[in-house]
């Protein structure tokens, strides 16, 4: 082939002699295969032949080693630049220079190829997404919210999303990451997986990431609200199991469950400043509380009870030990706090229990109940004020909800004893409607 020099790019300049030479006709696979490799550069034979078949700028770069690849010399915004179409054979010569054609198109209407192709391997991926959550925003959310969302990215997201980039994320791919969660038997953790990375990708819009959430239109798994709550008579064998377990430590963290409604993440991560013994009240800080502000709590005088009797066994054992009491009411490894050599450890505080898992099963045992989760046993406070005739809005004041439909979920509930008024009324009504007067006879009120 003829060949006429150019003059070399700032791609072909530091790497050795490389000659670039335009084809006397026009490429074709035949024409690549037979080309021999140089002895050191990489030589570009550019397409040749019928100026109305061939494609200006287009050729084939060989390098010493016999790799064949399609470029494309071009011009965008004044410099020169080269793109790489593909290696030969998995390109053969007529579906690069249709490639070819087609990006010469693109560059007439302003695009520039290998900008753009700089531009994706350096767009942002999951991944990278992730890492920016990580630095700005999990320091701002609850320790056990940042553990969960971690266990969800280490499980599901990282291994399934983490390399895509941000911008390439379609429905499809968040859809079929649902699917694949729920049918590995954990469709309510599929739903949490969704919501989660529906949180993320709003944050990716913030950070000018990408213009729209995906996430937003992925169906969501059924989820029947859990509601369950101990009748009277699981309450009393639940007290009676408390009462024999060994581990007050963690039965007080239940009893206090029990007796405040607090979510079990605000309890047992209780401190004696917080709790103010001559009003009765719970003073919850910001940074313990799920709503993120403070929540004040009346403290009912069983809840007293519990709370003083807990802080004078907590001051006499640090008085054996000489040593101050640990500023939790449920401090880990209340064993350890016996000996003198963790005095200088206790003093700075040793952190609370984080779990009450081992003892709850156990109590659930001996008090044959069945499927109660802990968290059970606020839905079981908020069924006790709705019995005792307390408001929607009221038991949402002391559960620390702060939206109205969180507290709908116990309206049937707050109705039990107003339908059973009703219910009984009717009942009156209709049997009364035989009887001559047609008066309405009073009936018993229930017990229980």
């Amino acid at each position: 082939m003829a060949s006429e020099p150019t003059t070399p790019t700032n791609e072909e300049r530091g790497g050795g002699v490389r000659t670039m030479s335009a084809g006397a006709e026009l490429l074709t696979d035949k024409i690549v295969r037979n080309l021999p490799p140089p002895a050191r550069g990489a030589p570009i034979t550019y397409d040749g032949g019928d100026p109305k078949k061939r494609v200006s700028g287009f050729g084939v770069r060989i390098t010493t080693g016999g790799v064949r690849s399609f470029i494309l010399n071009y011009r965008a915004g004044g410099v020169e630049r080269r793109c790489t179409i593909g290696k030969f054979p998995d390109w053969n010569v007529g579906e690069a220079r249709a490639r070819a054609k087609q990006l010469k198109r693109e560059i007439d209407q302003g695009k520039d190829p290998l900008l753009e192709e700089r531009e994706h391997r350096e767009a942002p991926t999951i991944n990278d997404l992730i890492e920016r959550w990580r630095r700005d925003m999990k320091p701002t959310k609850r320790e056990r919210s940042g553990r969960e969302d971690e266990s969800l990215i280490r499980q599901w997201i990282g291994p399934q999303l983490g390399t895509r980039k941000v911008a390439e994320i379609a429905e499809s791919h968040i859809d079929r990451l649902h699917r694949k969660i729920t049918e590995h038997g954990t469709p309510v953790r599929a739903n949490r997986t969704i919501a989660f990375l529906k949180r993320l990708l709003n944050l990716a819009i913030r950070w000018k990431m990408r213009g729209d959430n995906p996430a937003a239109a992925v169906e969501w798994n059924h989820e029947d609200p859990k509601t369950r709550f101990l009748a009277n008579a699981e309450l009393g064998r639940l007290t009676a199991a408390l009462a024999a377990d060994a581990n007050q430590t963690a039965v007080n963290a239940i009893r206090l469950l029990v007796l405040t409604g607090a979510r079990p993440g605000e309890t047992f991560g209780a401190t004696w400043r917080q709790f103010d013994l001559e009003k009765g009240v719970w003073a919850k800080p910001s940074s313990h509380t799920k709503q993120r502000r403070p929540h004040y709590v009346p403290l009912s005088p069983a809840a007293m009870e519990l709370v003083i009797a807990m802080k004078e066994a907590a001051e006499r054992q640090a008085r054996q030990q000489q040593c101050l009491p640990p500023p939790y009411l449920f401090p880990a490894d209340l064993d350890r706090r016996h000996h003198a050599r963790t005095r200088a450890k206790i003093d700075r505080g040793d952190g609370p229990i984080v779990s009450v898992r081992s003892t709850w099963e156990r109590v659930c045992k001996a008090a044959k109940l069945d499927d109660v989760r802990i968290y059970d046993l606020r839905h079981t406070y908020a069924s006790l004020a709705a019995d005792s005739g307390a408001s929607l809005p009221m038991i949402g004041a002391l559960l620390g909800h702060t939206q109205a439909q969180t507290t709908m979920r116990y309206v049937h509930l707050a109705a039990d004893g107003q339908s059973r008024a009703i219910t009984d009324q009717v009942g009156a009504r209709v049997i009364a409607a035989g009887r001559p007067g047609g008066d309405v006879i009073p009936l018993p009120q229930r017990k229980g």
